[in-house]
């Protein structure tokens, strides 16, 4: 049974990485990348690209398959990760809200000039 998640957040939005990761051996914490999809047993994790990113030993399979020490992506929890918003260079909260014509839309409050703006 695969849920879907419990958030505004889709595949392929800009993320900025706000906790986790290790301080000195890997730091996560600020990095910004597209979600590239969602893992876990409640799609409570997301999978950054370029963040998170874990050596895995693949071994020779068909002849086109990479093999030896492949680096990957690895899922980080959804909690630590915060859409973001090129424009303003910060993250910020999603909100949705309602179009006159009663469709809804994702957006977020801008915090300079506190209207609704729009994403998609």
């Amino acid at each position: 049974m695969n849920k879907r998640p419990n958030t505004a957040l889709k595949k392929g939005d800009l993320v900025v990485v706000i906790a986790g990761g290790n301080k000195t051996t890997r730091p996560n914490k600020g990095k910004v990348g597209r979600i590239l999809g969602f893992a876990g047993k409640n799609n409570d994790r997301v999978i950054v690209e370029g963040v998170n990113l874990v050596k895995r030993h693949q071994k020779q399979g068909l002849p086109n398959k990479p093999h030896g020490i492949i680096q990957k992506e690895a899922g980080i929890h959804i909690s630590n990760v915060m859409y973001y918003v090129e424009k303003l260079k910060k993250p910020v909260r999603l909100k949705a809200s309602f179009l006159a014509d009663g469709k809804k839309v994702r957006g977020y409050i801008n915090p300079e000039t506190k209207a609704f703006e729009q994403i998609d």
